[in-house]
């Protein structure tokens, strides 16, 4: 079987990872992978792994992008994929302009990839025309039911995301060499209960509501701290400003650290005490507090989106009520209070969505053969 994967880039973020995965289980299973996009940081990785990366500019929300309809064409009658798999918008544009041009008996299969709930438009519902469509939670195949009708019920794949519980195992400790590296680093992290938000600084992540958090906790619970664990991008500059101007406003410049943009967040969300999850719009996922409960740290997250899907199957103590900030302040002080145990993770598994999405491409391929 050949699968082709095309997304806009290879940098970092859920779709890429989720890209290069499927890439590897497919060169592990004996199959040949491609994948194209416009290239990016885990180009390298992709092709260590055994997969061909082909370059093209496919990533631009521009008309200028429509200039690779026919370079995509071309490509695509000569590799002849059996599959060709699309994870985002204007890829999924360019593929559905490529594929018409080619004769029916010889276009690849088409299967798409929801990753997100795109803002509701004629734009986004191409991700909704493939012959099969997966979505990465429930919450979405609910996005995609209530807003694309033309879309039929029975083409709709549900298939989790996952993690390898190998990179992620319960119990995780980070070696005492790189804890005390951290704390010559960050010295007011040392003998503290750490509340961890991990995530980019944007103003969706829920930032003010841990500022709001520590500054109720810290009375009663001098020994908090919380640490954001997420890089702020250039264009998020001023945001970031402006949340360390509250932070200082509050007099809570000694309870709050920013650690900045890491690889190690395993690390540091098995360091925590709490992570939180409080993002201001539901996640079609959330990966992170899935890392989180793997290595065994508890996670307490508004009940909405994939997060509140993770939490009722592995740890529904956590969950509470969107936006109710007094439960918020209750279930992190009863944390506090009673440490809490997270029994290991059995599903959610690299493997499970791996083979899923394998099983699927082969079905699409098997039904279809005369």
């Amino acid at each position: 079987m050949k699968v082709m994967q095309l997304l806009p880039e290879l940098n970092s973020g859920g779709v890429e990872r989720g890209t290069v995965e499927i890439a590897h289980a497919l060169v592990k299973q004996g199959h040949q992978s491609l994948v194209v996009s416009n290239g990016g940081r885990l180009v390298p990785q992709l092709e260590a792994e055994g997969s061909s990366h082909i370059s093209l500019p496919i990533h631009k929300k521009s008309l200028s992008s429509l200039w690779q309809i026919r370079p995509l064409r071309k490509l695509i009658e000569q590799h002849q994929p059996d599959i060709v798999h699309v994870r985002s918008r204007v890829p999924a544009w360019l593929t559905h302009f490529a594929l018409r041009g080619i004769p029916a008996q010889r276009r690849p299969h088409l299967i798409s990839t929801v990753h997100g709930f795109y803002s509701v438009n004629r734009y986004s519902a191409i991700m909704t025309q493939a012959e099969k469509v997966i979505a990465v939670s429930d919450s979405v195949v609910k996005y995609i039911t209530d807003h694309y009708k033309n879309c039929p019920p029975e083409d709709i794949i549900r298939i989790y995301r996952g993690i390898d519980p190998k990179a992620f195992p319960h119990g995780y400790q980070p070696s005492a060499q790189w804890i005390n590296h951290q704390y010559t680093l960050f010295p007011q992290l040392e003998n503290k209960f750490l509340i961890c938000l991990p995530g980019r600084i944007t103003r969706l992540k829920g930032h003010e509501t841990l500022i709001d958090l520590i500054e109720q906790l810290q009375p009663d619970y001098p020994d908090i701290h919380a640490i954001v664990v997420g890089g702020a991008d250039p264009k998020k500059a001023a945001y970031l400003d402006e949340l360390e101007a509250t932070i200082q406003n509050r007099g809570l410049r000694d309870k709050i650290t920013f650690v900045g943009h890491t690889s190690e967040i395993r690390e540091w969300l098995a360091l925590s005490d709490i992570v939180l999850s409080l993002s201001n719009q539901a996640e079609t996922f959330g990966r992170t507090a899935l890392e989180a409960l793997s290595v065994g740290t508890p996670v307490i997250g508004w009940n909405r989106g994939g997060v509140a899907e993770i939490l009722s199957s592995l740890y529904p103590q956590g969950l509470i009520d969107v936006d109710d900030r007094e439960a918020l302040f209750s279930a992190v002080k009863h944390h506090i209070d009673q440490p809490q145990h997270v029994d290991p993770v059995t599903h959610f598994s690299l493997d499970e969505m791996c083979n899923e999405t394998i099983k699927l491409y082969q079905r699409v391929l098997s039904e279809n053969r005369i």
